[in-house]
């Protein structure tokens, strides 16, 4: 492929290169999130500030570990976790915010997801549609340990992913309001979780690249429980939802250290 950032070994969007970042990565779309992430790590360093594209690497326990903000959807998030492997990353973290679509899903609850509807259009670059977005059990497993320990109020399951918000918040405007409509209305039937716009992009990619890959998110609010007439309270404080990312970065961490010793005995 051809260098596009003139400099080798130095990745064009992100502007990191090998050794800048850990294997260990968390990624949150907001740029402005990161800061926050980071001041959960030991000695964190700001090392590249570039587009939507905002790093910190610190360590947790000894390793080395960054936060990498991917912007909205798929398309954007995608560059990130290429370039970030490049680098030498091979474990993430989806954190970020969603909107719950299950009646039992309120604002302020956490959401682990475990796969994702594939309603967008980077991983159709990636694989047929007919290949499952899931998240890396391992990964999935730890963040729902997480979320129990810290005793917070959770939801494991698919997540519906799209590229267009207002597609999903003001459907009956868009001209293909029938599209929209009847495919909501299954993934209501079929007990989807909650709706976001990255998960299935980075999951697809993580299996391509042989990489691991889960998701939690912050329950913002549920259009479906104010549409019932329940109670639906609106949240946007993201700090449970990233307590639970960093420990199950902790638990990895430790995973991957025993396997480690265990097949070198």
């Amino acid at each position: 492929m051809q260098n596009y950032s003139g400099e080798v070994g130095l990745q064009y969007h992100i502007q990191l290169r090998k050794g800048d970042v850990g294997r260990y990565v968390i990624l949150p779309g907001d740029p402005k999130r990161c800061k926050k992430i980071a001041e959960h790590f030991d000695n964190p360093v700001l090392m590249a500030d570039s587009r939507e594209y905002v790093t910190y690497t610190g360590y947790l326990d000894g390793e080395k570990v960054s936060v990498t903000s991917t912007g909205i959807g798929g398309p954007s998030a995608s560059i990130a976790m290429e370039e970030l492997v490049q680098c030498g990353a091979d474990t993430f973290i989806r954190v970020g915010t969603c909107g719950g679509i299950d009646l039992d899903v309120k604002g302020g609850d956490i959401v682990v997801a475990t796969g994702a509807v594939r309603m967008e259009g980077t991983s159709r670059e990636y694989a047929p549609i007919e290949f499952p977005a899931v998240a890396d059990l391992n990964v999935a497993n730890a963040l729902v340990a997480s979320a129990k320990e810290l005793g917070y109020t959770f939801h494991t399951g698919v997540v519906q992913c799209k590229d267009a918000f207002y597609g999903q918040h003001e459907p009956e405007r868009m001209p293909v309001s029938y599209e929209l409509l009847n495919k909501w209305e299954a993934w209501k039937r079929l007990g989807c979780k909650a709706s976001e716009m990255e998960s299935a992009a980075l999951f697809v990619v993580a299996s391509h690249l042989r990489v691991r890959c889960g998701s939690d998110f912050l329950v913002v609010g549920n259009q479906e429980r104010m549409a019932a007439g329940l109670d639906n309270p609106i949240v946007h404080d993201t700090e449970a939802a990233i307590k639970v990312a960093v420990r199950a970065l902790r638990k990895l961490i430790a995973q991957d250290r025993e396997a480690t010793a265990f097949v070198s005995k």
